[in-house]
């Protein structure tokens, strides 16, 4: 019975020395990604995103250009007689009543097919969507390897700490803030989903197709926004990382050795 318990224990012991050397190795490897991907990976993200901005697509692109046909035709207007009813339609025509008590038309099919998303915006969210998502993960790496090198609490000598801890709140204000613009995409896509509904339900009312137009100039000018901003977010975290990599790393200074 002893025998039994002792393996057990001993299988325990080595099971959890196990697991510990891994996690200590994965903060040794992220520790070393981390320092790769601010000392050499941040400039070249950097230099890509600036020739990126001055691509025809992002810099000499007008609202024009993003301008696409919906693909939904202004029915016939309706025939009135002369007490201002709207007369029925002949028995062999093809054509469907239309209501005049303005609730708008019952829309079962579009005559000239679907409605497509705007090409031109969305040739542009695809470029865009994966340089979120590396600033996300980027972000997130950084805010692991600043989180492994705070040291243990203690009284004083805490300088070095709070510029870590000032850091870590930057970088996780660039986390959320990259996190936030995938809403921002998303959101673009349901509110123009929502206002061409209303352009197939009232064809005849021409400020409904104007706000098509208007949101997707919005979104063309907020997805070269987007890609600014996450070029200069690159910058100022390469900038605070670089500036303070000596506290960052040692945050309290050993002054033991000098008194003695």
């Amino acid at each position: 019975m002893s025998e039994s318990t002792s393996t057990a224990t001993t299988s325990a012991s080595s099971s959890a020395e196990d697991n510990a050397r891994k996690v200590q190795q994965y903060k040794d490897n992220l520790i070393t990604r981390a320092e790769i991907l601010i000392v050499k990976e941040f400039p070249e993200r950097i230099v890509r995103l600036n020739a990126l901005l001055e691509t025809p697509q992002f810099s000499e692109r007008c609202f024009r250009d993003v301008y696409q046909d919906l693909n939904i035709p202004v029915p016939e207007p309706i025939v009135l007689d002369g007490e201002g009813h709207a007369k029925r339609p002949r028995l062999n025509s093809n054509t469907p009543p239309s209501p005049v008590d303005g609730n708008g038309t019952k829309v079962h099919a579009l005559p000239s097919g679907r409605v497509e998303c705007n090409k031109p915006i969305s040739e542009l969210v695809c470029i865009v969507k994966p340089i979120i998502r590396s600033l996300v993960e980027d972000s997130n790496l950084l805010k692991m390897w600043i989180s492994f090198m705070i040291p243990k609490i203690e009284d004083g000598n805490n300088f070095g700490v709070s510029i870590q801890e000032d850091t870590l709140a930057e970088i996780q204000s660039v986390e959320t803030e990259a996190a936030a613009f995938f809403d921002q995409i998303s959101r673009y896509f349901v509110s123009r989903a929502k206002v061409v509904s209303k352009v197939a339900k009232y064809p005849h009312i021409e400020d409904y197709r104007r706000a098509v137009a208007e949101l997707d100039e919005k979104e063309f000018l907020s997805l070269w926004l987007v890609l600014s901003e996450i070029r200069n977010r690159y910058c100022s975290l390469h900038d605070i990382v670089i500036k303070n990599m000596e506290k960052l790393k040692k945050p309290r200074s050993s002054n033991a050795e000098s008194l003695y």
